[in-house]
C-alpha cells in the first residue's frame, strides 16, 4: 500500500520512527556513559605510585589542586581522598581552586564535586577523570 503523498508505504514511517528511536536512545545512553559519576582510569607511568600531596594538605571538605603533578586531591569526608585530573573535560583548561565543595574552572566556569568529580555546572558535561589513590604514611599516592 502505497501513501498517495510521498509514494511510500504505509510502513515507512514507523519504521523510519522506530529508527530514529532507536538511534537517540543509543545517543542518550553514550551521553549517560559519558555523564554519569566519575571515569576511574588507569594513571599514567610517571604518575603511578607518585606521591601527590601530604594528607594534612588537604582540608577536609575541600582540596588541593597540585599543578606539578596535574592533578586535584580532595578530602571530601575525614580520611577519604580522591584524586582527579586537573583537566577540565569541557575544553582541557587546568582547573585553579576548590571552593564551596567544587573544583573550579576558571575558563568557561565549569565546576566538579569533590566527592566524585561529576559535574555541578558546565558548560563540562562530562567528570573528571579519577586516579585510583590510597594514603601511605602521611601522603597521597596514585596506585
Amino acid at each position: 500500500m502505497s501513501d498517495d503523498r510521498t509514494g511510500e508505504s504505509a510502513a515507512a514511517p514507523r519504521r523510519r520512527a522506530v529508527l530514529c528511536g532507536m538511534g537517540l536512545l543509543g545517543l542518550a545512553g553514550g551521553a549517560a556513559a559519558c555523564g554519569g559519576g566519575s571515569r576511574r582510569v588507569e594513571p599514567s607511568a610517571d604518575l603511578k605510585g607518585k606521591e601527590v600531596a601530604k594528607v594534612a594538605d588537604v582540608p577536609v571538605g575541600g582540596g588541593v589542586v597540585v599543578s606539578r603533578h596535574k592533578v586535584v586531591v580532595t578530602q571530601p569526608a575525614e580520611g577519604t581522598f580522591k584524586v582527579f585530573d586537573a583537566r577540565c573535560t569541557h575544553a582541557g583548561c587546568p582547573v585553579d581552586r576548590i571552593r564551596e565543595g567544587a573544583v573550579y574552572c576558571p575558563c568557561h566556569g565549569s565546576e566538579f564535586r569533590i566527592t566524585d568529580g561529576t559535574v555541578v555546572k558546565g558548560p563540562a558535561s562530562r567528570a573528571l577523570l579519577e586516579y585510583p589513590a590510597q594514603v601511605r604514611g602521611d601522603g597521597v599516592v596514585v596506585v
